[in-house]
């Protein structure tokens, strides 16, 4: 190949993996490092679900009036651990700046970008790879209480049908009928088809890394604390202070991007957004389809030998151990959608979403250092959208151009006088 690079990828989640296979399958030499393995952190603990519809972001109109509320009410799906507030609050005034109808659609429009077609985006990186069997194409249910609370979402299912979207409507006994797995107070479906799901994100993400050592890749485990730079130019990454030579870098370690891309020029508004789940194993039955039960903002996911409730917002940083509330929420919460359900262990896991203050990933070439890309700031979506950015970003680093305008996810926002 003439353009033959050897590009080292940071991070080993299903951002950075998807940009090493693509990247391979472009002809170049890759370098996954990541400072646990692939598939040990937000990627092994997300919903499971491949959510193309997912675009519309939480700062929608009138959040900063819901909020508090939310917050001093323990039955409600965010938390906030107060001591960690002053460090909070300059992120959280970014972020709540774009909680308005139109940055709301803006910002809508960017995510779509990355998030459509997810289904097709996977089973393209998949194929051929051990990692196939854990795709599984399914509807995806939002569940209401009513029509009355179905109704209440309705700016932002506009915008889902302002991309195209399509959904069918269930309601009383057609939504029975559907799945009698529910509540009798959940009364109310929007069924979306052509969506699918991971039934192990984590196993998932760790066969897709093992197809790049198969195919030449080289695998490390170990801290990236810099990235060497000459004459603007890319020429290495330090893995625990010893240089990797390479010619091109990708920053693909979701929250803890923060520092290395300090280091490139970058001044990139990020705080964790602290998720929760809980494994039910060997359930006595499980949805037809992964939902999202609209009442308390999570996901009820059907995996290998579990259904995972996902979901919850914390504000609590990086460094503090997982709070007791929202496990125990998820908990109730998942009781009270499923009545009569069993099962013999739960497994429970804390991780952090990678939260930019506008809520669009951090997606291109860093201005001013030739050869340094980011793929970072997933917030939500980083299961549905790693393959397409780490498309791509192959796709950039092979000097091609994208079908797609790159420009509202440019790193060059976040350059000084931006």
């Amino acid at each position: 190949m003439e353009n033959r690079k050897t590009v080292a990828v940071i991070g080993a989640g299903i951002v950075g993996v998807s940009t090493a296979i693509w990247l391979q399958r472009d002809g170049h030499d890759v370098i996954l490092i990541d400072r646990a393995g692939p598939g040990e952190g937000t990627s092994y603990g997300n919903g499971g679900i491949l959510a193309s519809c997912s675009m519309v972001p939480v700062t929608g109109p009138g959040l900063m009036k819901k909020a508090p509320r939310m917050l001093l009410d323990p039955g409600q799906p965010l938390f906030l651990r107060w001591a960690y507030l002053p460090k909070l609050l300059p992120w959280l005034i970014k972020y709540l700046r774009n909680a308005n109808a139109a940055d709301t659609k803006r910002i809508a429009s960017a995510i779509a970008g990355v998030t459509m077609d997810s289904l097709a985006e996977h089973q393209a990186l998949a194929k051929n790879t051990k990692a196939e069997r854990w795709i599984v194409p399914s509807d995806y249910l939002y569940v209401y209480n009513n029509r009355a609370h179905f109704d209440s979402d309705a700016f932002g299912w506009s915008i889902r049908k302002e991309h195209g979207f399509q959904w069918d409507e269930l309601e009383g006994r057609a939504f029975a009928d559907y799945d009698p797995s529910f509540s009798d107070e959940l009364g109310f479906a929007v069924r979306l088809k052509d969506h699918g799901r991971i039934s192990d994100p984590g196993q998932y993400v760790k066969d897709l890394a093992a197809d790049i050592e198969i195919n030449g890749g080289r695998v490390v485990i170990g801290n990236v604390d810099d990235i060497a730079k000459e004459n603007g130019c890319v020429k290495g990454v330090s893995v625990d202070g010893t240089v990797v030579n390479c010619d091109a870098a990708v920053l693909a370690t979701g929250v803890w991007s923060g520092p290395l891309a300090r280091k490139l020029g970058l001044a990139v508004p990020l705080e964790s957004e602290r998720g929760y789940h809980i494994e039910l194993w060997d359930p006595s039955f499980m949805p037809k389809s992964p939902v999202m039960i609209a009442s308390g903002k999570f996901v009820a996911t059907p995996m290998e030998g579990r259904l995972r409730l996902a979901g919850v917002v914390e504000f609590g940083g990086l460094d503090a151990p997982p709070s007791r509330a929202p496990f125990e929420l998820l908990r109730k919460n998942g009781v009270a959608a499923f009545p009569g359900l069993k099962w013999t262990k739960e497994t429970e896991w804390m991780g952090h979403r990678p939260a930019p203050a506008d809520s669009i990933p951090v997606i291109g070439e860093v201005p001013g250092v030739k050869g340094a890309f980011t793929g970072f700031g997933h917030h939500h979506i980083g299961l549905t959208g790693g393959p397409k950015t780490g498309r791509l970003l192959a796709q950039l680093i092979s000097g091609k151009k994208p079908n797609l305008d790159l420009t509202p996810y440019s790193p060059a926002r976040f350059t000084p006088g931006q």
